[in-house]
């Protein structure tokens, strides 16, 4: 490390065992590299090969293109959250959703912090202007739920405003699901050495070192506070209508798979194929908090 550069190394307790972390390190740790994929008891000791990742995606993404037709056809709206921790794969799994949909009628919405305007206002008033007209598909990348756990960690909202947020998402929720939106919301869930893994690839990779934030290493010590954020919010929010769905998203491909698989699988388009969908693997996607504890 050069004289006078600041060391953003970190000691983290993990698993009861104080680790110490160097991002700017170009060495990753062996203990992250022999045990990321395991972590958060995530179920396979691989991760998918890639070629037949690649042979079941193109069949998916066949599949999406036949429901976007379908979309157009009968005006059908379609919106989905994608939250998790940072690095949970948000973004890749989006990619991999609309690559070949017509973006003339598919989306993503990934907004910005509020501006001083949007802090005046109802708080889920800047999210709605971004649901979906006749036949669109959107897929929001974070949504109004930074409120129930960034915001309140990183001490950007109020207590009362955290409380008041619990109570009024399931309220909104319930008009989404009453005015006839397919309304989805998934979870990505990933284990504590694989972010770290992740965010020491973002670090050292200069095609992804721009994803890095200040703000992903000010959260390294608040893992337990996320959880706890995390654990009340599915408690919360996790209803009949607009019900969570968890995705073990250690291994990338398996979630994309997964998570374009339920959305499929959930609304009866026209000629859909199920034998090219495929089945759901119910051991990386499951309803609700209970399945964040199933081994």
């Amino acid at each position: 490390m050069e004289t006078g550069q600041e060391s953003r190394a970190v000691t983290l307790v993990i698993d009861g065992e104080s680790r110490i972390f160097d991002i700017d390190d170009p060495k990753l740790p062996k203990w992250i590299d022999d045990e990321s994929l395991a972590s958060g008891e995530f179920p396979y000791d691989k991760k998918m090969d890639e070629e037949e990742f690649e042979d079941e995606l193109e069949k998916l993404q066949i599949e999406l293109v036949k429901l976007q037709f379908w979309q157009q056809k009968t005006g059908k709206r379609v919106m989905a959250l994608l939250e998790g921790r940072d690095a949970a794969g948000k973004g890749g799994t989006i990619h991999a959703t609309l690559s070949y949909m017509n973006p003339r009628s598919a989306r993503v919405v990934a907004l910005t912090k509020p501006t001083e305007t949007e802090r005046g206002q109802w708080y889920f008033q800047r999210y709605v202007s971004h649901f979906p007209t006749s036949g669109e598909f959107v897929l929001f990348d974070r949504s109004w739920y930074n409120r129930a756990g960034v915001e309140p960690v990183m001490g950007f909202c109020t207590k009362e405003q955290y409380e008041d947020f619990l109570k009024q998402a399931p309220r909104v929720e319930k008009l989404i699901e009453q005015d006839g939106i397919h309304f989805f919301k998934f979870w990505l869930d990933i284990g504590r050495k694989m972010q770290l893994e992740r965010f020491h690839d973002r670090r050292h990779d200069p095609l992804k070192v721009w994803k890095l934030s200040p703000m992903d290493i000010a959260a390294l010590n608040k893992w337990d506070d996320y959880t706890e954020k995390r654990d009340r919010m599915l408690k919360e929010t996790h209803t009949e209508y607009a019900p969570w769905t968890i995705v073990k998203a250690n291994d990338k491909r398996r979630a994309r798979l997964n998570v374009i698989r339920h959305i499929l699988l959930s609304i009866d388009y026209e000629d859909r194929d199920e034998e090219k969908i495929g089945k759901i693997d119910r051991k990386i996607i499951g309803s609700g908090p209970d399945f964040l504890s199933k081994k």
